[in-house]
């Protein structure tokens, strides 16, 4: 069985805090993946490890079962410039925080890998920058600046930019949670959207109710390890480890 990305042997330190402690996952394509877990379980960390925002410390990622980077004299993986900028585009990333240039347009922050990354003529990353911001909601507010839109439109604008770039992976980290609770379910509309393409996904949320009718896949990550991963209705409705029922009998408003 072929998988397009891969963590083996995963582990990523802090100083003294091991945050990854030996992290293995094998992803399919068109899987869409749910990574629960409480703060502090390495949610985060492994997404940042995956697209190499994050350095691991040790361990391989690989694409298409072909290792990322070079291993040096010291055993450590090294990772050139341009081998970074084609794995992020292939594995692109939308944040808990939007990152939004504040004095750009919207339709000018969506142009800018295009433009910049994939080097694509002007009117070209315009085409593709609009067509993008209508699949998510937004044509109407193309010549807005981020600072005169409400916190779902800002991460649907981000939504946007990540597609741009026409990944085969999208990773989201928590998009949902710098939100107020009336704007979250526009963004997990838009996410919902994409799921039915077939895109491969990954999502870190609290959004219980949401991962169990997105994912065909749920994590639950514990100190630095997947303690559990299976099909929602294993994972979320029989989980078998305690920590995994302990961290789900929180979600009381949690419904299937």
């Amino acid at each position: 069985m072929s998988f397009v990305l891969q963590a083996r042997d995963l582990h990523k330190r802090f100083g003294e805090t091991e945050v990854l402690k030996g992290i293995g996952l094998d992803v399919k394509a068109g899987e869409r993946i749910a990574i629960l877990g409480s703060s502090g379980s390495g949610k985060s960390t492994l997404l940042r490890c995956l697209n190499l925002l994050e350095t691991p410390s040790r361990g391989e990622i690989l694409l298409d079962g072909k290792a990322v980077g070079r291993p040096g004299r010291d055993g450590a993986v090294r990772y050139g410039e341009t081998e970074l900028n084609r794995l992020r585009m292939r594995v692109g990333m939308v944040f808990q925080q939007f990152h939004l240039f504040p004095h750009r347009s919207v339709l000018e922050n969506v142009m800018e890998g295009p433009r910049f990354v994939l080097d694509r003529p002007r009117a070209e990353a315009q085409a593709l920058a609009e067509r993008h911001l209508a699949r998510v909601g937004l044509a109407d507010k193309a010549g807005a600046y981020p600072a005169n839109l409400s916190g779902g439109q800002q991460q649907r604008v981000a939504i946007a930019r990540a597609l741009a770039m026409d990944p085969e992976i999208l990773l989201f980290d928590e998009p949902t949670s710098s939100l107020d609770p009336e704007l979250v379910g526009e963004v997990l509309e838009v996410i919902r959207g994409l799921s039915a393409e077939g895109r491969t996904m990954l999502l870190v949320t609290h959004e219980l109710g949401f991962a169990y009718h997105f994912a065909t896949r749920v994590l639950f990550l514990h100190d630095g390890h997947i303690l559990e991963d299976g099909p929602p209705d294993i994972v979320l409705k029989a989980p078998r480890e305690e920590r995994t029922q302990q961290f789900l009998a929180r979600f009381t408003a949690f419904r299937f």
